[in-house]
Order: structure tokens, then sequence, then C-alpha cells
């Protein structure tokens, strides 16, 4: 005999994950328009604050659909400010220093292949 089976658990619906602020043109035209890079879009504080980042990165603290929202994000602090600024206007809250620790000529640096050597 088999012993009873019991309830099965519950599929639990997928989580909504919050849409992006920026539209996928923006996105395009984002690095020619203000020179900016937007590492950690929608993070958690958690996220922003981490240490492998470069140190010239700025955390973006700004209100959306009444949550606050964290990124980070690369590029000048006044052209930054006038990208989150044109597109959110009185929602943006806060422009502060990350706590990123790798330098920022190194960010994203690979090491190149080296050629073999003849003998």
């Amino acid at each position: 005999m088999t012993a009873p089976v019991g309830k099965a658990p519950e599929a639990k619906p997928p989580e909504k994950k919050p849409q992006s602020l920026w539209t996928d043109e923006e996105k395009d035209k984002r690095r020619a328009l203000y020179g900016c890079d937007i590492l950690v879009e929608n993070g958690s504080l958690d996220d922003v604050s981490t240490r492998n980042a470069p140190s010239d990165a700025l955390i973006v603290k700004y209100v959306h659909e009444d949550s606050i929202r964290y990124d980070l994000t690369r590029g000048p602090k006044v052209k930054m400010f006038d990208m989150y600024w044109d597109k959110m206007r009185g929602d943006l809250k806060t422009i502060d220093f990350g706590r990123g620790t790798i330098k920022p000529n190194l960010w994203g640096y690979q090491v190149p292949k080296s050629k073999k050597k003849r003998k």
C-alpha cells in the first residue's frame, strides 16, 4: 500500500517585475545625448551600494509610481541631472556618490590575448 498523498502545493503567480522607466528608444539615445550609462536600473539600496562598481558611479534616488527607486549611473553629474530631470521633473530626489572601488579606466577591461612567441 502507498501512503496517502497530501495536498498539492499551490502554484505561486509569477512576480511582476516593475517595468522600466526608460523606453528602448531612450536607452539607445541616452549615451549620445547625455553621455551617461545606467549600470543598475531600479535596484534596491543594497544593489546600488555595491563595491564592485566603478568609483565614478553615482546613486540616483527618485520616486516612480509612489515607490522609491534607485539607479547606479555613470557620467558627468550635470548631464546626469539633466537626463533624469528631463524624464521625471520633480520626482528626482537625490544624486549621491556611489561606493564603488574599481578604477573607472579599468571598468569592463578585458586582458588581451597574448600572441604566441616564435622560437
